[in-house]
């Protein structure tokens, strides 16, 4: 069901990012190993990084393996933060580019990797508590994960940090309705995420910080972030899990 990671650290090509590895994020759009339900993450992808503080992306409505140019460009750009998104795209919402992820709020990025589920019956609700979408563009995708993108945009504007924004977020919506709600941000200092109901794993290294649905090779440094749980990322103080 989708796949993503971020990354913060020492500058490294996307290309390196995105196609290292032996299980790397690429290889998962065809190939995933932990899958939920689907066998192809091959309805877009897109990629987040920052250049001279700006949030600044790539995305198509294609599957990532056919996208040679873009693989020439990712060996031309570097990022010392980074978001990178493939979509499984769930029965109803269009492959459009549009639906690509990560989304982009101001200087943060942000990734669903899920579904909401009965969305029909949510929906309404969701809209009214997501509130002015003039800001987010990107909020009127025609897509379930563009409405939890702008609820959580809604609290990072109210002034949320950028964690506590995503774990307010899921407590609201699976209250709403059932699903799988593993969100992903970046502000370009810092990383956050969430697991609820896909796996998700982290590696902390002493040049970069990885958060991944999936691990990208069979470096035992990866480590499994429990179900339910909320991760936060920097240089200062490495890896953090707490419950949600």
């Amino acid at each position: 069901m989708c796949r993503h990671l971020g990354y913060l650290g020492r500058a490294r090509t996307l290309e390196s990012l995105v196609f290292d590895g032996s299980h790397s994020l690429e290889r998962q759009s065809y190939a995933p190993r932990m899958t939920q339900g689907n066998l192809l993450n091959a309805d877009g992808f897109g990629v987040g990084w920052y250049h001279r503080g700006e949030a600044v992306r790539f995305r198509r409505a294609q599957p990532i393996w056919t996208d040679r140019s873009f693989r020439e460009v990712a060996r031309a750009v570097e990022a010392a933060c980074a978001v990178a998104a493939l979509r499984s795209a769930t029965t109803r919402f269009p492959v459009d580019e549009s639906c690509a992820q990560p989304f982009r709020a101001g200087t943060r990025l942000f990734s669903h990797n899920g579904r909401v589920e009965d969305f029909d019956a949510a929906e309404a609700k969701l809209r009214e508590l997501a509130g002015d979408l003039a800001e987010v563009p990107d909020a009127r995708a025609p897509v379930d994960s563009a409405l939890v993108f702008a609820l959580t945009a809604r609290h990072w504007r109210e002034g949320a940090p950028l964690g506590d924004g995503l774990a307010e977020t899921v407590r609201t919506v699976t209250a709403l309705a059932p699903g799988r709600y593993n969100l992903l941000a970046a502000d370009g200092a810092a990383l956050a995420a969430t697991t609820w109901g896909d796996s998700l794993f982290t590696r902390a290294a002493p040049d970069g910080l990885w958060i991944s649905s999936e691990p990208l090779d069979d470096d035992p440094a990866w480590r499994r972030v429990p179900d339910r749980s909320l991760v936060t990322a920097d240089p200062a103080s490495g890896v953090r899990v707490t419950p949600l």
